[in-house]
């Protein structure tokens, strides 16, 4: 489990995957790309950092990624401060998505991942990914009412997974409190 608690519920593949998006360049191209169009180098910490990133994927805050990181006196040590403006420079490049939860950063993939929207559960912290058609028709009607051109969007819908509302039943009852 990530040191931030949030979690990415596994949905089984038949039903809910996401799949992954065909793009060009890779992570690492694409952030090559990103710097050396504004005159920044390409250090060892930074590749270091897109390998940790894209390695895998999840949700993950900064403190979460710098547990997987080698500790301070290992080869491959990143510091904090490197960590948190390499992830900015993530986004910056279109690499990551940063969004607010619960008070903290969390970031999740972005290139190479297709549009989608979560569930955040605020008993256990977790995180669920849905695509949703009906969603996207329901955006772009009432963008094209408004006369409003959509680049995008982000909808995290905060409630109660049905595990966690099944625990509270069972904890609820009358032959648990005798």
């Amino acid at each position: 489990m990530p040191a931030d608690d949030t979690q990415t519920r596994a949905l089984p593949p038949a039903d809910f995957s996401l799949g992954k998006v065909e793009v060009a360049l890779s992570p690492l191209e694409r952030f090559e790309e990103y710097l050396r169009s504004r005159g920044m180098r390409n250090t060892e910490q930074r590749r270091l950092l897109v390998d940790a990133v894209f390695s895998h994927h999840d949700h993950f805050d900064a403190d979460a990624l710098m547990v997987r990181l080698p500790s301070k006196g290992a080869a491959g040590y990143v510091s904090r401060p490197t960590v948190y403006r390499t992830l900015s420079e993530f986004v910056d490049a279109g690499l990551l998505r940063k969004f607010e939860l619960n008070g903290r950063s969390v970031y999740e993939h972005d290139y190479g991942y297709p549009q989608h929207d979560h569930m955040y559960c605020t008993q256990c912290h977790e995180l669920i990914e849905f695509q949703s058609d009906e969603l996207l028709r329901l955006r772009d009607s009432v963008a094209a009412k408004h006369r409003f051109s959509v680049l995008g969007h982000r909808l995290i819908v905060i409630g109660v997974c049905a595990a966690c509302r099944s625990a509270r039943r069972r904890s609820r009852r009358k032959q648990d409190r005798v």
